[in-house]
């Protein structure tokens, strides 16, 4: 009997292939790296190897079988799921012709032509799409045009990665809308193509291939697709979605007014909303979910865990030492520290990662400010706690962002990533946000998503909330704390004034932006 699921994920880093029982068990997972080269003559540029990557794509698959001993005919179903904004081009044949990873960033100069070509349109763009040019296709393909014509002219289909794995394995070509939007081409409403906005680019309207709903079965494993991989020919292959949209999937977030916040090298805070409208001030944005019927408000924080990463090298090399020793990690140490500093770290604030802004998208120069020279006071665990706090500051605020937009927030948060292991990190955003933190048991919150969505279509799994009650499980709760609700408060007004003020000395060029958006 066909009773395992399978997931193909690919990330921005790297692949990976994972098997999971109906019940959400993870039995087995392959993982290879994969890195995107920059071509020399175009800085910023992140080129796609889809010929290499296909080949450790598909080992991957071969290799998890392999490594769990699961026969091939006792896959179930397969669904994918990838980074978002990466893009292919395809020729009429249906061979790839070019990709770049969502980290490409060669198109600063067509973000500024397309503001000079009308500055009105990037909004007029966001209405209707719920994106701006900062992470969407547009500029990219118009950078195409203008330095590959030749590419340009002979492309017929654009798609996203996790389409493309679906195409390597199946033969056929369909792009979902959970990723699709994210190109900015598509109408939220509709879920669909949107050529009129393409055009008002100046680019084409012929390239956009069938949409077809996430957890649809769309196709089967050809014969191709099995030698490559290993799998069964006419294995079902079930379409799956965005890494974020699929892995609030994975941590629960399948219905309407739920939230979930992903803790990593950038920060997360995703609403499920019913309606797809967008935010009038062009501020947070707007996706289509991979539950249909549901769309997601998504604001992004750049660089959080960069920043404890950088904080952990370079000043806790003692924690480091002690925690080889003792065969831990670090921020346990750092944690057990920082803890005994009270809320609000006496007063000190940070200014690293700033609340979203879409249509003006900007960090100010990285700043500590408003401590004392008093080294029992001000030591290297109340910086540390600063980070922690300024970050969970960050999701407060994009909270009240979308509440401002949607008219709605969360009662409660679940906490997902990295960040969400330090039991530490979880009570402070707990307190600053005033909302019960919820913490799944998840190690592969996308691939599970993934996986449920496989199981949907082929009935394993009545619907997608169904598949998340058989498969997520819980880890622990945090509740926020009364008596830090009126120091959080006063810590959030002081730190927006004060950020307000880092920007403007940016602005100023007295000091440099820690991240700013294409274009500006």
């Amino acid at each position: 009997m066909a009773n395992y699921l399978m997931a193909v994920d690919a990330g921005t880093g790297s692949v990976r292939a994972v098997i999971f029982g109906t019940d959400g068990t993870q039995i087995g997972c392959v993982q290879q790296e994969w890195t995107h080269r920059e071509d020399p003559r175009w800085p910023g540029s992140m080129d796609f190897d889809w010929k290499t990557n296909w080949a450790l794509a598909s080992g991957c698959i071969r290799g998890v079988l392999e490594k769990t001993g699961i026969a091939p005919e006792d896959i179930a179903a397969v669904s994918t799921t990838c980074m978002r904004e990466g893009i292919l081009l395809y020729d009429g044949a249906g061979n790839e012709i070019w990709a770049c990873a969502n980290v490409d960033a060669r198109s600063d100069a067509e973000v500024g032509e397309l503001i000079r070509m009308d500055p009105e349109l990037e909004k007029a763009v966001y209405l209707k799409s719920g994106q701006t040019y900062a992470l969407g296709a547009l500029p990219r393909l118009l950078w195409v045009k203008n330095n590959l014509p030749e590419v340009y002219e002979k492309a017929a289909s654009i798609g996203m990665f996790n389409d493309w794995l679906i195409y390597r394995l199946t033969g056929k070509l369909a792009v979902e809308p959970s990723n699709g939007s994210t190109t900015g081409i598509m109408d939220l409403q509709s879920r669909t193509w949107n050529p009129e906005i393409a055009e008002k680019c100046g680019l084409r309207a012929d390239i956009f291939p069938p949409v077809v709903e996430c957890g649809t079965k769309f196709a089967a494993v050809s014969a191709k697709g099995a030698a490559e991989t290993g799998l069964k020919e006419g294995t079902p292959v079930v379409v799956g979605g965005g890494d974020c949209q699929l892995g609030t999937i994975g941590v629960g977030a399948c219905k309407a007014g739920q939230a979930a916040v992903f803790g990593g090298s950038f920060w997360q805070y995703e609403f499920n909303t019913a309606s797809g409208k967008t935010d009038p001030g062009c501020r947070v944005r707007v996706n289509c979910h991979a539950v249909p019927g549901l769309w997601q408000y998504e604001a992004l924080a750049f660089k959080p865990g960069l920043v404890m990463r950088w904080f952990r090298d370079g000043f806790c090399q003692l924690e480091i030492a002690e925690a080889a020793k003792a065969g831990t990690d670090p921020y346990v140490l750092m944690d057990e520290k920082a803890a005994q500093i009270p809320a609000g770290s006496y007063g000190m604030q940070c200014c690293f990662s700033d609340l979203m802004n879409f249509i003006n998208w900007k960090h100010a120069s990285p700043t500590f400010t408003n401590f004392l020279l008093e080294p029992e006071k001000f030591n290297r665990y109340t910086f540390y706690r600063a980070i922690l706090e300024n970050t969970a500051l960050l999701v407060r605020g994009h909270i009240e962002l979308v509440k401002e937009a949607t008219g709605n927030e969360p009662d409660e948060l679940i906490f997902a990533g990295g960040a969400s292991k330090s039991p530490l990190w979880c009570q402070i955003v707990a307190d600053v946000t005033g909302k019960p933190v919820r913490v799944p048991v998840v190690k592969e919150a996308t691939a599970l998503g993934a996986a449920i969505l496989a199981g949907c279509g082929v009935g394993i799994y009545p619907s997608i909330e169904e598949g998340v009650r058989q498969t997520v499980k819980w880890d622990r709760e945090f509740q926020p704390q009364a008596e830090n609700a009126p120091v959080y408060a006063a810590l959030y007004e002081n730190w927006r004034k004060v950020y307000a003020a880092q920007l403007a000395l940016c602005d100023e060029k007295l000091t440099r932006n820690m991240w700013i958006a294409p274009g500006l």
